[in-house]
């Protein structure tokens, strides 16, 4: 599989797969993870706040006898209560220093690879936030830093007073907002996590059944009648709905790694085919003609 280079030097699988749909039964979760590693992706994405630290700790168990083939990414912000399983947002520097060392220590790590900011908004202390990854960084407690964000002043400021390495944004075919923010993210070195990129099925081999069942009130700019029209005319000119926003995205230079979710291996092997079903660029353009140009209405200032 395509590896992506971060400015770090670290290399990261074109498919990673993100591990929030993982459950909570081990053996389950160990089979998704293996078909991982055998479709050749190496990097994996996960966060303190899935399943309130489960989520890390299981993925800690299953990657240790890969420990030296794979990058692990997770994400800081929300300080949570297992317990009570409640959570508020919280970007202190206090936070962030505090939390790394609960994060390697259900990951099974000395040195986490990726660390990313788990949201944000304008109004948070941006510098004290940049200020402990720096730290962190220093320390050796971590390789990389990003953010996951779809707010453009909060990326914005990132880009120009950090040293960010990802963003992790939602990026697909119908979801095509940050288009208006790749030459910017291109001109900083920085690489894109695409999440949603099959717009939560929408863009698949169910889409007729997923529109019905989670888009009567439509989507973005679409309504439910836009939507659908849209939908059936990418089913009619295409075979796979899959392998036209997988080959979308990777149609970007700025592409890091496309986050794929999956609930079962059958699920991801099927991902894995249509990442690798070759599209020409004449079909990929075709394909982005026929949805709406998205732009960002909101944090854009």
């Amino acid at each position: 599989m395509q590896k992506n280079k971060l400015k770090s030097g670290i290399e990261i699988s074109e498919v990673g797969l993100g591990c929030m749909s993982l459950g909570t039964d081990l053996e389950h979760a160990e089979t998704i993870v293996d078909e991982a590693i055998q479709q050749g992706i190496t990097y994996f994405d996960t966060a303190d706040l899935y399943d309130y630290g489960h989520n890390e700790e299981i993925l800690g168990k299953l990657l240790k006898k890969y420990q030296n083939d794979i990058v692990i990414g997770s994400k800081v912000g929300n300080h949570f209560n297992k317990e009570k399983q409640t959570h508020f947002w919280d970007p202190s520097k206090e936070h962030i220093m505090n939390s790394i060392k609960d994060s390697l220590h259900r990951l099974n790590l000395d040195q986490l690879d990726l660390y990313m900011l788990h949201g944000g908004t304008i109004e948070d202390d941006k510098d004290e936030s940049i200020e402990a990854f720096e730290r962190l960084k220093e320390e050796g407690l971590i390789r990389a830093y990003g953010i996951s964000s779809i707010r453009p002043n909060v990326i914005r400021y990132y880009l120009e007073n950090s040293n960010i390495e990802t963003i992790m944004m939602q990026f697909s075919l119908i979801d095509n907002r940050p288009e208006d923010l790749i030459e910017e993210i291109d001109e900083h070195g920085v690489k894109i996590l695409a999440r949603g990129p099959l717009s939560k099925g929408l863009l698949t081999d169910k889409s007729t059944k997923v529109l019905q069942n989670k888009f009567n009130d439509g989507l973005l700019d679409y309504n439910y009648n836009d939507l659908s029209s849209t939908i059936e005319k990418l089913n009619t000119e295409f075979d796979q709905l899959s392998a036209v926003t997988l080959n979308y995205l990777k149609s970007f230079d700025a592409l890091g790694s496309i986050i794929t979710g999956a609930s079962s291996r059958e699920q991801l092997k099927d991902s894995i085919q249509h990442y690798n079903t070759t599209m020409t660029e004449e079909q990929i353009k075709h394909a982005r003609a026929i949805v709406k140009d998205i732009q960002y209405q909101n944090h854009t200032s």
